[in-house]
C-alpha cells in the first residue's frame, strides 16, 4: 500500500505550482519543488536545508543560473503539468517514505528524491550548493529521530 502525502507535501506541490507561473513556465519542474519546500519552510526538508545554508537566496540565484537560457515569456492558468523529472522525483519520494519507514511523504522525500534525480535543474543545484544525498539523509534521520515517530 503506498503512504498518503503530508498536508507539507500537499502545500509544496501548492507553492511549486505558484512558483512555476513566478518563472513564467508553462509546467512545474524539479527546481520550482526545491524552491518550494525551502519557502513552505516548516518541514523537515526545509530544514535540512536551513542547517545545510541553501537560503532562499542562494537557492533561486543558483536555479536562475542553470535555467536562465530556458526563461520564455508565457502566461499560464490553472494547474500545470509537470515534467518527466518531476514525475520520478514524486514517484521516487515515494520509496523514500517506504524506505525510511515513514507513515506518509513528507517534504525531506521529496528533498532527497531531488538528491537521486540526476540531470535535473533541482540536482544541479543542490550539488552545486554542496548538499549531497548521503548528508541530507543523515540529516533528516537526526532531525526526524529527535522529534519522535
Amino acid at each position: 500500500m503506498l503512504p498518503k502525502s503530508s498536508p507539507g507535501v500537499a502545500e509544496v506541490i501548492k507553492l511549486a505550482n505558484g512558483i512555476a507561473r513566478e518563472y513564467e513556465r508553462e509546467y512545474v519542474g524539479t527546481e520550482h519543488v526545491l524552491l518550494a519546500i525551502q519557502r513552505q519552510g516548516t518541514g523537515v526538508g526545509a530544514a535540512v536545508l536551513a542547517k545545510r545554508g541553501a537560503t532562499a537566496g542562494k537557492l533561486r540565484d543558483e536555479i536562475d543560473k542553470l535555467i536562465k537560457k530556458q526563461m520564455e515569456e508565457t502566461w499560464v492558468f490553472g494547474r500545470l503539468p509537470g515534467t518527466p523529472h518531476f514525475k520520478n522525483v514524486v514517484a521516487t519520494a515515494i520509496q523514500q517514505c517506504q524506505e525510511l519507514g515513514a507513515k506518509e511523504v513528507c517534504t525531506e522525500h521529496l528533498l532527497l528524491a531531488l538528491l537521486v534525480e540526476m540531470g535535473s535543474v533541482a540536482h544541479k543545484a543542490l550539488k552545486n550548493l554542496g548538499l549531497t544525498r548521503d548528508q541530507v539523509r543523515s540529516d533528516i534521520l537526526e532531525l526526524t529521530s529527535a522529534h519522535g515517530p
